[in-house]
């Protein structure tokens, strides 16, 4: 039977902290947004791109910097109202 250390850093491997990789995420997803802006596509697809990448990280900050992952009523409300206001913003841009 293997020892058990009296260090509890030692004794179990721990998982990130959801904050870190939440910050993680949040970093690569601003990544993507600013390499989208660096492709040759047409504008749209851009513009509706950088939309969606933003509207992720408004999710991912609900989720995990305000811990509505506990409350997954509220959270689905607050993706809902985003992603209406994001498809008006969109429309508003096409036209």
């Amino acid at each position: 039977m293997p020892a058990i250390s009296s260090f509890a850093k030692y004794s179990r491997r721990r998982r990130p902290n959801s904050l870190t990789s939440a910050w993680l995420v949040l970093l690569a997803l601003s990544l993507a947004s600013t390499l989208l802006t660096l492709m040759k596509s047409p504008d749209v697809l851009i513009a509706g791109g950088i939309l969606l990448l933003a509207l992720i990280k408004a999710r991912v900050i609900l989720a995990r910097y305000l811990d509505l992952v506990e409350s997954p009523g509220w959270l689905r409300g607050f993706t809902m109202v985003l992603t209406g206001f994001s498809v008006v913003i969109f429309a508003l841009y096409l036209i």
